[in-house]
Order: C-alpha cells, then structure tokens, then sequence
C-alpha cells in the first residue's frame, strides 16, 4: 500500500527542490559578476545571462505547479 503525499507536503518538497536550483543561479550569476570585476570580459556578461535565464525558466516551472495544484 503506497502512502499518498499531502498537498502541502507536496509543495514543501517542491519549495525545497526549486530552492536549490534558485541558489544555482544566484551563484552562476555571482560568478559572471565576479569574472566582469576581475577581466572586464564577454565570458563574465554570458554567465551573468545564462543565471539570469535559469532563473527565468525555473520561474516558468513554477508558475506551472501552482497552475497545476489549481
């Protein structure tokens, strides 16, 4: 007999995941800025973009859950 998750529990695990990949692109970010200060640099300008997509396709993602727990 397989136990059934709750829907808040479900989302707590949910906030848990997604919060991992936010840190991710915090730091990917925080890297290009870093590689920007230190060598004025295209490769530190196209991880800064690279985060900032993350973060715009793991706020796609999450829109989409809550439409789903609708």
């Amino acid at each position: 007999m397989k136990k059934r998750l709750t829907q808040s529990e479900e989302f707590d695990i949910m906030k848990m995941v997604l919060d991992k990949f936010l840190w991710l692109g915090i730091a990917i970010m925080g890297w290009g800025l870093f590689k920007v200060v230190e060598e004025s640099t295209m490769s530190g300008l196209t991880l800064i973009i690279m985060g900032s997509i993350l973060l715009i396709l793991f706020l796609i993602l999450v829109v989409k859950e809550f439409e789903v727990f609708r």
